[in-house]
């Protein structure tokens, strides 16, 4: 009687060991997921309509991000991505989220102008090779509010929400500065939701 007892509780224990397992080892290969290959975030605040609206599910693509820490090297997003990164002035006040999604206008050591509701990038502050960014990346709204005349710093992006007039986007026109490489969580890859709105960026 002694051994079957001891037998069960063995059998029992077996049991308890496997599935705390599994679930750790669940709950392991999501949060791996989640830093190195993908996350998900939900669009909240209307500086980035029409091209994303409150309730949109996004999937953010960690890859090229992963790919290029385990190379040695920050990740550079291309001018017009569409970027979700943390605020770096996140707790500083109430009203800051801690991330952020905008669209990437100038890179580093590039001139960004902003005159007349429009933003033009240069390749450096010779203002040599003008770039349109409106034309070449549409989608946001007309006229560009603000006044621009800088250098984006090395190691730093300059971003704008794509709903540009009537202060709707707080971004690198306005007080939040441009965005450091470290802070960038990735480019986003897909809108999930709403499920009629599929689509990829």
């Amino acid at each position: 009687m002694s051994m079957q007892i001891n037998t069960s509780l063995t059998q029992k224990t077996r049991d308890v060991v496997h599935v705390v397992g599994f679930v750790v080892a669940v709950i392991i290969g999501a949060w791996m997921i989640n830093m190195f290959i993908f996350r998900s975030f939900n669009v909240s605040g209307p500086s980035m309509e029409d091209t994303l609206h409150t309730g949109d599910r996004l999937i953010v693509n960690r890859l090229p991000v992963t790919w290029d820490s385990i190379r040695g090297r920050s990740y550079i997003p291309s001018r017009g991505d569409i970027i979700v990164f943390k605020n770096p002035l996140f707790g500083s006040s109430p009203l800051h989220d801690e991330y952020i999604v905008k669209r990437v206008i100038a890179l580093p050591g590039e001139y960004v102008e902003l005159t007349n509701g429009r933003f033009t990038v240069y390749s450096n502050s010779d203002k040599q090779n003008p770039i349109d960014v409106d034309k070449e990346h549409p989608g946001p709204k007309y006229p560009t509010e603000g006044d621009v005349h800088m250098e984006v710093p090395e190691g730093r992006v300059f971003v704008a929400g794509d709903n540009r007039n009537g202060g709707h986007s707080f971004d690198s026109r306005n007080g939040l500065g441009t965005v450091p490489f470290s802070l960038i969580i990735g480019p986003v890859a897909t809108r999930i939701y709403p499920f009629d709105q599929i689509r990829g960026f």
